[in-house]
């Protein structure tokens, strides 16, 4: 049975440089994260999927909306081309400005039927949107053949962001989004119910339909206090104390990465 090796920050490295270029050439958010050695919770999701999408693979993209990978366009490209077929399901009308995907399936994964079985199935915070995780992952285990991936990118439900978010009503989400990062749409907000957030609840849930964990990581993410220079500044220097301690930063995202059986 093969094994997954998790990215390392070299290969995220290897990544950024072969589509984007140099990073001290970019913007000063970019440059700000390169000199503090910190890569996005973004960047590892991207790089983990990279690993898994094999040449001529079935490829389901769960939630993806309007693009696979937001802030890599070249990226995005060179994985859909790598694969044989990518499917993109999304209720969201987003969907139809995804012009990478070889099939749009706009409605819930519970609806989407194949005749023939994929090797991996991604959801890019997608998980803390969904309110029936059972008939979700009823769902993988019909679509995912065995020994394909499912890989599970969504935020911790007990890092802060997503304690407030709990806490704030639905309706004041797309404010408090734009607040944050200035340039988020209206339209790429969705009401949250984080009933997939927990590693203890994935685990539960994927066991039950005949999956098993191959990787598990916690993201930490330095990018609520982006907008300005000096709160960047001063989350990554957070952040590289927390790090030279040995502990973990209090605001992360999940990665997890599911095999069938």
């Amino acid at each position: 049975m093969s094994t997954f090796e998790f990215p390392t920050e070299y290969a995220l490295d290897s990544i950024f440089r072969r589509h984007l270029g140099d990073p001290l050439q970019h913007g000063w958010r970019i440059r700000m994260r390169h000199n503090f050695g910190y890569f996005t919770p973004e960047a590892w999701y991207q790089a983990a999927v990279d690993r898994l999408v094999t040449h001529g693979c079935r490829w389901i993209d769960v939630g993806g909306g309007k693009s696979i990978f937001p802030h890599d366009r070249p990226l995005s490209c060179e994985l859909a081309s790598r694969c044989g077929y990518l499917v993109g399901v999304d209720p969201s009308d987003n969907l139809d400005q995804n012009d990478l995907v070889n099939e749009r399936c706009k409605g819930l994964i519970e609806e989407y039927h194949s005749d023939e079985p994929f090797d991996l199935a991604t959801f890019r915070m997608v998980a803390e949107h969904i309110q029936e995780p059972e008939k979700v992952i009823e769902s993988l285990a019909r679509l995912v053949k065995p020994a394909g991936h499912v890989v599970i990118y969504t935020p911790n439900k007990w890092s802060l962001v997503s304690i407030a978010a709990s806490l704030i009503p639905d309706r004041l989400h797309a404010g408090l989004a734009r607040l944050m990062t200035p340039d988020r749409l209206d339209e790429d907000v969705f009401p949250t119910s984080y009933k997939m957030n927990t590693r203890k609840q994935l685990q539960s849930l994927f066991q039950q339909g005949g999956f098993e964990e191959v990787s598990f990581s916690y993201l930490e993410d330095c990018v609520v206090f982006q907008r300005f220079q000096l709160t960047c500044f001063l989350e990554l220097a957070v952040w590289k104390t927390f790090r030279m301690m040995g502990i973990t930063y209090p605001e992360n995202n999940l990665l997890g990465i599911y095999r069938k059986k």
